[in-house]
């Protein structure tokens, strides 16, 4: 069904929350298939403080594969209305925006607790009837740090979420289920990655569509664009999240005393502060060189551009006019590349607003585009 009335977008909440300590209902061996379920236990969601929702919710450590290929676990939240449908209902794999380097950022620790800063976005997609999974990303979560901005790694949390998410008996969601993909800016870089990657990666998930928004499609041109300016932190957080998933890139050798306190903080701090502590500073305020000049840094982010695939399924991409942390250039590069390989993909401007604003005015229409490929509508592709 299309549903057309907007809900009330949380506040952004600083508190911390603590992980959820109920018993284990399902668990296989951390040596099994991509998306196979490692453990699950009894959670909630709530889009504020004890606001009921009509849902049940488990929290889940699935198998996922690294950038480079290696298995890993990975942690999310699974989340079914509880609204007497009887029928097959659709599932969106969700990936929220930047949250934060430290664990307590992760969304399955805060999803709970009604302090998730997406959650009102994500009730949105449950008010529809549809079962959503949310991944915690590489390293959110779990032991390690968080592989932030490394792409392959972040569309494979998504389609292994999907997968994982039909394979918790509680959930009553069958292998066949409808699969909707939805991101926007961290988000939007990881549900684009797997829409490119589902056809070889998980050809056997249903999946009828992405909705894709504010993508930083090209890490180089968003470091540069953001070198000095309001959200230089992210470039530095972006460093700290290669250099976990690429130990070999040694960001710690480039850093001065300032930039190694900077990134150690980043690594267990939530993005309010982590961006304002980084913010206004410039690369070579914080190095004795710039790894961003060096042939190891550019191949490894070079590794996570988008635009070399066409995404299997139907793509609806949109990005703010205004946008000041990912250059509105980036995603219509993005879409050109995709149109050129023959992809189906609306685009769409958001004329008025800016980044964070874009996936709240937004969201609405994303979810009708997703409605209408549940329903098996017709395209309206506009390369």
């Amino acid at each position: 069904m299309r549903f057309r009335t907007p809900a009330a977008v949380a506040a952004i909440m600083a508190a911390l929350a603590v992980p959820v300590a109920s018993p284990a209902t399902a668990s296989a061996s951390e040596t099994g298939r991509a998306g196979d379920i490692v453990d699950a236990a009894p959670s909630a969601f709530h889009p504020l403080p004890g606001q009921p929702t009509g849902t049940k919710a488990w929290k889940i450590r699935y198998r996922s594969t690294t950038a480079d290929g290696v298995p890993n676990t990975v942690s999310g939240t699974v989340i079914v209305p509880q609204d007497g449908r009887t029928g097959p209902r659709p599932l969106v794999t969700y990936a929220v925006g930047t949250v934060g380097m430290g664990d307590s950022c992760a969304p399955s620790n805060n999803l709970p607790y009604g302090t998730a800063m997406e959650a009102n976005l994500i009730q949105q997609l449950t008010l529809r009837g549809w079962a959503v999974v949310v991944t915690d990303y590489e390293g959110l979560g779990t032991p390690g740090v968080h592989t932030y901005t490394v792409g392959p790694s972040a569309g494979r949390a998504m389609l292994d979420a999907a997968r994982a998410a039909t394979r918790l008996p509680e959930a009553g969601l069958p292998a066949d289920t409808p699969v909707g993909i939805m991101g926007y800016s961290q988000g939007g870089q990881a549900s684009s990655w797997a829409a490119e990657l589902q056809g070889s990666y998980a050809p056997e998930l249903k999946v009828k569509g992405t909705a894709t928004g504010g993508v930083p499609a090209d890490l180089m041109k968003v470091a540069d664009f953001n070198n000095g300016s309001y959200g230089s932190g992210l470039i530095f957080m972006a460093a700290a999240g290669q250099d976990a998933a690429f130990p070999e890139l040694r960001l710690d050798s480039y850093l001065n005393p300032a930039g190694k306190a900077l990134v150690a903080g980043m690594k267990d701090g939530c993005v309010a502060i982590d961006a304002i502590a980084g913010s206004f500073k410039r690369v070579s305020d914080l190095t004795t060189r710039n790894p961003l000049e060096q042939p190891d840094w550019q191949a490894r982010l070079n590794q996570s551009r988008l635009g070399r695939t066409a995404p299997a399924a139907p793509v609806y991409q949109y990005h703010a006019l205004g946008d000041e942390l990912i250059p509105y250039a980036v995603g219509r590069q993005l879409r050109s590349e995709w149109c050129a390989k023959g992809a189906d993909v609306e685009w769409q401007t958001i004329w008025v607003g800016e980044h964070v604003s874009g996936v709240i005015t937004h969201s609405l229409a994303a979810g009708n585009w997703l409605a209408d490929r549940f329903a098996g509508r017709t395209t309206h592709a506009n390369c």
